[in-house]
């Protein structure tokens, strides 16, 4: 993809690596855009169901890039994707974060834009934007409180303390925790659990966890059935119930 982001597809499954890491994989506005183009590329390919977002060194993100915003002024800010190329627009098809040690600030805001997260039991979680008079813009005030409980988010966004893997997955924001050097491989594993299932099916259920939380109650199921009837009267609705039947791995199309 380029010298910034790597893409890399194997057996269904799209590897989206940041590879910034003498910078400790912070992102200024080119590494931004080459987050968003790997995206694109990840929501266009058929062969691709799932993804992970990972990140070559130590350090996961610091988030933005603060030396290339000094010095050029330029905010890692891209067209319909947002902050960092993701936050604003994730892709339309699961991605999980692979996390190996520090994710902080828009580093954190990265991980909450992906819909699951592996990590190492040293990696750490954290919105440190308010210790510099700032605040946690680019999801981190917006997302967390929907991941964890309500207090827990709170004390996390006013205090700027990080947690650390096992307290994230206590809270039910981590999905697993795993040994340092790990979280891609495991990851990879989770994302392979996804990809061997029916593709339409799959989007659609993500589009509707993410919509129907912002649904009002009582037309939840009625908003629903629109998106649920396509899948219904799909042919790999067809197809997986003969599968069943037979006895055998279904073969799907998508449609």
């Amino acid at each position: 993809m380029s010298a910034l982001v790597r893409f890399e597809v194997m057996d269904g499954v799209a590897t989206i690596t940041l590879d910034r890491p003498e910078v400790r994989n912070a992102v200024d506005l080119a590494t931004a855009k080459a987050i968003a183009a790997a995206l694109d590329e990840f929501d266009a390919r058929d062969d691709v169901l799932a993804g992970v977002f990972a990140a070559n060194g130590p350090v996961f993100s610091a988030g933005m890039d603060l030396k290339a915003f000094a010095a050029t002024g330029e905010r890692p800010v891209v067209p319909d994707r947002g902050a960092f190329g993701i936050v604003e627009r994730p892709p339309v098809k699961p991605l999980i974060a692979a996390v190996e040690g520090r994710a902080l600030g828009g580093g954190f805001e990265i991980a909450l834009a992906c819909d699951l997260i592996v990590a190492s039991r040293s990696a750490l979680f954290g919105l440190p934007e308010v210790k510099r008079g700032l605040v946690a813009a680019a999801g981190g005030v917006l997302r967390l409180p929907s991941r964890i409980p309500r207090n827990v988010a709170m004390e996390l966004v006013l205090t700027g303390n990080p947690i650390d893997a096992t307290t994230a997955h206590r809270w039910g924001l981590v999905n697993h925790v795993v040994s340092d050097g790990r979280a891609v491989d495991e990851a990879r594993v989770l994302a392979a659990r996804i990809a061997v299932n029916a593709p339409l099916a799959v989007r659609t259920a993500k589009f509707l966890i993410d919509a129907g939380a912002h649904w009002p109650a009582d037309e939840a199921f009625a908003r629903q059935e629109s998106h649920v009837d396509v899948c219904r009267k799909s042919a790999d609705a067809a197809e997986g119930a003969r599968a069943f039947a037979e006895k055998r791995a279904p073969a799907w199309t998508g449609t």
